[in-house]
């Protein structure tokens, strides 16, 4: 549970730094997108009304501009005629008051639908004197209630000549109620201003503030900084407060008049759907990452229920190994005690081998000497033969003689006896080598030949040694016969001759018989040198086999600390 609550924190800690960074950046996009259109249609508004403004003016201006024209070089002499255009241009526009206008000596003229009150001085309005001031140019006035029609109104004049003299003023009153209409549509939002100002600041349409009114002084000058903007920056955005409102205002001069159009949005409509489009956003995200969490701690904690059933299977999996490790282990110390006690009995083997290399050394020089004896004996039986008739004489001395070479045929037997004894020694360690060398293996083969090789000299050794004992048994016996002779006196002296031959021939017998047993004892030795040489290669194998055991034993008890370990792991991942 531990581990899912970690993921999830990384996770979710992640996944929410980057909703948060994309909220951000596309609640940016979209709030400069969305102000931006604000701005476009505000613009476009803007645009639309001031055309809309120009386009209603535009009509009468033109007509008021036809009827200069036909006035270009003055009234009509006749004020009837004169009034006659008037009337009749009038009649073009019943919605309105209609065209009127007065010579330079005050006479009016007018439509049907205006009356001048008693005591109307035409040559002193505004409407005059702006329009001598323009020199032939329309003049538009500031909005006024017209005392020709009681009416809130603007005027747009223009001066006639005669002679190029003044002869007169054409005028057309344009209801403000007309105008407003354009104004009010163009608000979409219920904070919206939209309002007219001349070029000195004053008001034409507000819907709080009157023509009287001007927005560099109206409130002890509040607005001020805020209306010399507009009035300063022709056609552009100002932004500013109002009744503590932030607000963003574009100004545009309608060109046929002068004045300045102003629509106004307070910047929290402006933002109005970016904010929204934020809340949305920032909604949708929260929902998309809660959406995310929800799956992904599904996913973790699906993918945790599998890891701890591997885990499981894991800790299970590695006890047995650890199990196996340690049997392994226990089998290798016991492989590694039993070749080292192989070890020390090849050790003791390779000293006997030595041992038995030295005797049978020494066998060989006994035989040598052996053989040395039977010629000297040999040379003596010659002597005898020919001394023959000093045999009597000399019998007893023969008699002492044979006895000694008896003494001296039992120290053989005894040699003989030893190297059988050896030999079947010798068989014995070779049977053994060759069960050692079966149990070793294919380390073991060249240690069975040599086993094998040993134990067959053995044999051949041991039946040498009882053709030694049989010769021994035949000089034992004809010493007997010789002494029995001997004591018979001389009478038996040629007996003797012949006995002598025939122990001339059996000494030869027995010295070639010494010479064999000499070089069987010499083949021995080399055979036991050759022994005690694979002994030691038997033994420097059985090193490096025990040194491999040794080593064998090591890496089964790094297995098992590595399983143990391994478990240690497992139950972490469980965790």
């Amino acid at each position: 549970m531990a581990f899912v609550k970690r993921a999830l924190l990384l996770i979710g800690v992640s996944v929410a730094a980057f909703f948060i960074l994309t909220t951000i950046i596309v609640a940016n996009l979209v709030s400069n997108f969305t102000e931006e259109q604000a701005y476009r249609l505000m613009y476009s508004n803007m645009r639309e009304c001031v055309l809309n403004f120009e386009d209603t003016l535009t009509a009468p201006s033109k007509m008021t501009e036809a009827i200069a024209w036909l006035f270009k070089d003055g009234f009509f002499d006749d004020d009837d005629e004169t009034n006659a255009v008037f009337e009749k241009m009038s009649l073009a526009y019943p919605d309105f008051p209609g065209f009127y206008g007065c010579r330079a000596d005050g006479t009016m003229f007018k439509g049907p639908n205006i009356d001048v009150p008693d005591g109307y001085v035409p040559t002193d309005c505004a409407w005059y004197s702006g329009a001598v001031e323009n020199a032939g140019e329309m003049y538009y006035s500031d909005v006024y209630v017209s005392d020709l029609t009681n009416a809130l109104v603007m005027t747009f004049s223009i001066a006639v000549y005669k002679n190029e003299e003044l002869d007169g003023v054409i005028a057309f009153d344009f209801p403000l109620e007309d105008l407003q209409m354009f104004v009010g549509e163009v608000k979409t939002d219920l904070l919206d201003k939209s309002f007219i100002l001349s070029p000195r600041g004053d008001f034409f349409m507000h819907e709080i503030y009157t023509a009287d009114d001007n927005i560099l002084t109206i409130e002890n000058g509040k607005y001020r900084k805020l209306g010399e903007k507009m009035l300063e920056v022709g056609d552009d955005f100002v932004f500013g407060k109002v009744d503590g409102i932030k607000y963003v205002f574009r100004v545009a001069q309608i060109p046929m008049t002068g004045w300045f159009y102003v629509l106004g949005k307070s910047i929290k409509d402006v933002n109005a759907f970016s904010t929204a489009t934020k809340i949305l956003l920032t909604a949708a995200f929260t929902i998309l990452f809660i959406v995310i969490m929800a799956i992904t701690a599904f996913i973790i904690s699906r993918m945790r229920r599998k890891e701890e059933r591997a885990s499981n299977h894991l800790i299970d999996e590695t006890h047995k190994l650890a199990l196996s490790s340690r049997e392994n282990a226990n089998t290798a110390q016991d492989q590694s005690a039993a070749v080292k006690e192989i070890v020390t009995t090849m050790e003791d083997n390779t000293a006997l081998s030595e041992d038995i290399s030295k005797k049978i050394k020494d066998v060989s020089d006994v035989a040598s000497k052996t053989s040395d004896d039977v010629a000297e004996g040999v040379s003596y039986l010659e002597q005898n033969v020919k001394q023959l008739r000093e045999i009597a004489l000399a019998n007893q001395n023969t008699i002492e003689g044979i006895k000694l070479l008896g003494d001296k045929i039992e120290n053989i037997w005894d040699i003989v006896t030893l190297i059988n004894s050896v030999a079947d020694q010798a068989k014995i360690i070779a049977f053994n080598a060759e069960l050692e060398a079966g149990s070793a293996g294919e380390a073991g083969k060249n240690f069975h030949i040599v086993a094998t090789e040993i134990r067959r000299l053995a044999d051949g050794i041991i039946n040498g040694t009882k053709e030694i004992k049989a010769k021994i048994t035949e000089i034992q016996q004809s010493s007997d016969t010789l002494i029995l002779a001997s004591e018979s006196g001389t009478e038996k002296i040629r007996e003797g001759v012949s006995n002598a031959k025939n122990l001339e021939e059996r000494f030869t017998s027995i010295k070639n018989a010494s010479e064999i047993t000499a070089d069987s004892a010499g083949d021995i030795t080399t055979i036991i040198q050759q022994q005690a040489v694979a002994s030691e290669q038997i033994l420097l194998t059985l090193k490096q086999i025990s040194s491999g055991v040794d080593r064998f034993r090591g890496a089964t008890e790094n297995v098992s600390e590595a399983s143990q370990k391994l478990q240690v792991i497992a139950e972490e991942l469980r965790k």
